[in-house]
């Protein structure tokens, strides 16, 4: 049975396998932005534990696949979309992608599909020294589920000029979205009391790195560039987050003895008050799709400095223009930029404005309509 023209849009998110990664995030506010709007949504998690889903309105529908692996939720899947026919199902990891489009070729409801790839495919796959052979049957891989899809949904025009690159589909099956990074409460946690003797107005400049601390942010490079900058103006570095190079960067924190100077501070709950509190943020990343940390540092008005790395930084900087960009992995060009912009801060109204697009409103809009779909009052208007 058909819906109404005119009733209310429904929409499904699918991330089956939740972690505390910035796709989660995104996805729970892409989730929050279409209800703020008066989208009907569904949010299909494993289970209901995991972080960020407590930022869900009332209104979204949680549903958990309490199963023990991707296997076995096929049959789960498949009945819900028979049961619900929801308008839009959308999912953002390819081992969610690759459920969702096996389900797509049982469901004889209307649901169209649609994949959000985060990051530059390519570029990570270069980056991250992938075997030759390996890309190839990635790549087929990815070719597969990009032509079985309905629509694409890009963070960035650098990952959807990286998906056409890869699987040769039509670019007008995909659609660029910014992120849905800035919510309110961004604003209110960056006012919290300061949680670090680092932050406040009588310390010594603060230089701020956020991330995993793995092979994609190449935080050695922002700590050679450090050791630059710091010949020649007294400030501090602070990396928040974990990973697998936490030993490797103590480590070569000795050997350029950056000394008390340097800290490597773990995750934290709130990293929005260091923004606010930092002096300059640092983005020195291999690859990206939409680093919403850099995002998130302008919209407090903390002056940045990023790798041009692909894919968002140029966007998101405007191509540079409201803040420097480098090439990736240059210590002294990063140096430069660092200690050019600590001595000359930017414009923090021109920083919030640059990243004006990036809201929980904006961006379900923009999602609505690369769906297709209207709001019943749309309708009429």
């Amino acid at each position: 049975m058909r819906k109404p023209r005119n009733a209310t849009p429904h929409v499904c998110l699918f991330i089956l396998r939740f972690g505390d990664g910035g796709v989660e995030r995104m996805m729970v506010n892409i989730a929050r932005g279409l209800a703020s709007i008066g989208v009907k949504v569904d949010f299909i998690v494993k289970g209901t534990n995991g972080p960020f889903l407590h930022l869900l309105p009332p209104e979204v529908r949680v549903i958990t696949f309490q199963v023990k692996n991707q296997k076995a939720a096929l049959p789960k899947l498949i009945d819900y979309l028979e049961q619900n026919d929801p308008d839009i199902m959308l999912s953002a990891k390819i081992i969610d992608d690759q459920l969702a489009l096996k389900a797509k070729l049982s469901h004889t409801g209307r649901t169209r599909f649609f994949l959000r790839p985060g990051t530059a495919l390519i570029s990570r796959m270069k980056a991250r020294g992938t075997h030759a052979i390996r890309r190839w049957l990635k790549a087929r891989q990815l070719v597969q589920l990009f032509t079985q899809a309905d629509g694409v949904v890009a963070v960035s025009q650098g990952v959807a000029d990286e998906v056409i690159q890869l699987s040769g589909i039509a670019s007008d099956k995909i659609n660029v979205i910014k992120n849905p990074t800035i919510t309110p409460e961004i604003y209110e946690q960056a006012e919290a009391a300061t949680p670090d003797p680092w932050l406040g107005p009588d310390q010594p400049p603060l230089i701020l790195g956020i991330g995993g601390l793995g092979r994609a942010k190449d935080f050695p490079t922002l700590m050679r560039a450090f050791a630059l900058v710091r010949q020649q103006q007294h400030c501090r570095l602070m990396i928040l987050g974990k990973g697998n190079k936490e030993k490797y960067l103590l480590k070569l924190a000795q050997e350029l003895v950056l000394g008390d100077d340097f800290r490597l501070a773990g995750f934290v709950e709130n990293p929005y008050v260091y923004l606010k509190w930092a002096k300059l943020f640092v983005l020195s990343s291999r690859w990206e799709g939409s680093p919403n940390v850099l995002t998130e540092a302008l919209a407090l008005g903390t002056s940045a400095v990023s790798t041009d790395c692909p894919s968002g930084p140029f966007e998101i900087t405007r191509g540079g223009e409201v803040a420097p960009l480098v090439p990736v992995g240059d210590v002294e060009q990063l140096a430069e930029a660092m200690l050019h912009t600590l001595k000359c801060p930017q414009d923090p109204d021109l920083l919030r404005a640059a990243v004006s697009e990036y809201t929980l409103e904006k961006s379900a809009r923009s999602y609505l309509a690369a769906f297709g779909l209207n709001l019943p009052q749309e309708a009429h208007e």
